[in-house]
């Protein structure tokens, strides 16, 4: 697609140059380069290339979508075992983001850390964006630090690229069953164009510019860490009370205490499934970004604190690679507990 609008500029701009001596054919191209990003035809398998970079707990489910709706997919990842079940339904493996994005027209990443970030799309050698063509699209699906999301936007727009930021909530089942909320940061127009792609992950919410959609992420996270200390602290003390805590889960999931996050992580604790749908490493990572956010914009959330020291006791007990669920194992060593472990359904 994007070569075929290059081809037509191309010819056209010769042209004007045989019948006025102004602007220059190299000023026309730049111009021409500038705005391939919005073409008219919409985005789909037949005409749109896809990238992906990132095959861990989400990023392989959220691929899995792309593939399975006919786009052709071409993924990289550290751990190249972790692409295998992604080649196994048809991707391409590439073993570098440059190489993806040199065989992409959008590029898709959600990666670990913002070192991670900065490292698959910046670096000036095997970076995606020095492999991206003119009117390439970059897709950080990262959560990040919003100050990055507005660094890469600058470097896409130098290179006549484009990027958009839109980090994700809703654990691995929503991205498994593709009902993902995605907070997406940038140009409007953008990505309404993207909404093809990103509705088969689950729902795009637009939220601004460069950079809004990692500041709506974080807020999210505030949001979530306050909740997760809420259900393991009310499981802690209906246990401690004498209550079947189970017969409990389900009671108030109807109520007002009714919660995504204890839809998602009720049944898994009391089954004590403690397995990462959402790692606690990356979870205590946003934490630490948003006390970072908050010291500079001169925020007090004394939930965010308290919940980001109870992930990282966490960490210091080397449970980082389990999911945020785990929580509820800092609250039983507090208390001297460890409620029973039982299989049910919430």
């Amino acid at each position: 697609m994007l070569r075929s609008i290059e081809r037509h500029s191309f010819s056209h701009t010769q042209t004007q140059t045989k019948t006025t001596s102004s602007p220059s054919l190299l000023t026309l191209l730049r111009r021409h380069m500038a705005t391939t990003t919005t073409p008219t035809e919409p985005i789909s398998p037949s005409n749109t290339r896809l990238g992906w970079i990132g095959t861990g707990v989400m990023g392989r489910s959220m691929c899995t979508h792309l593939l399975k709706a006919g786009y052709t997919v071409t993924v990289f990842n550290r751990t190249l075992s972790k692409a295998q079940s992604l080649i196994d339904k048809g991707a391409h493996l590439a073993h570098s983001p440059n190489a993806v994005a040199s065989q992409s027209d959008v590029v898709f990443t959600i990666v670990g850390y913002p070192s991670d970030v900065r490292q698959v799309l910046l670096d000036p050698t095997t970076g995606a964006l020095s492999g991206l063509r003119p009117g390439g699209i970059l897709v950080d699906m990262t959560t990040s630090e919003p100050s990055l999301a507005s660094e890469i936007s600058a470097a896409a727009s130098a290179k006549h690229c484009s990027s958009v930021d839109a980090p994700v909530s809703g654990g691995d089942r929503g991205a498994r069953d593709g009902a993902l909320a995605i907070f997406a940061g940038g140009d409007e127009s953008m990505i309404r164009r993207l909404n093809p792609i990103f509705t088969l992950m689950g729902k795009v919410n637009y939220m601004g510019n460069s950079g809004k959609g990692q500041y709506a992420k974080l807020a999210n996270q505030v949001t979530i860490a306050s909740t997760m200390v809420g259900l393991v602290e009310g499981m802690v003390y209906a246990y401690k009370s004498g209550l079947d805590v189970g017969l409990f889960l389900k009671a108030i999931s109807t109520g007002g205490a009714g919660s995504k996050s204890l839809d998602l992580y009720g049944s898994r604790i009391m089954n004590r499934d403690l397995e990462a749908g959402f790692y606690v490493n990356h979870f205590v990572k946003d934490l630490g970004i948003c006390i970072k956010e908050c010291q500079a914009m001169g925020l007090a959330l004394p939930g965010l604190a308290l919940a980001h020291q109870l992930y990282l006791s966490l960490k210091a007990h080397g449970e980082g690679d389990l999911g945020t669920q785990a929580l509820i194992l800092a609250l039983e060593r507090l208390n001297n507990v460890s409620l029973p472990s039982v299989s049910v359904s919430v």
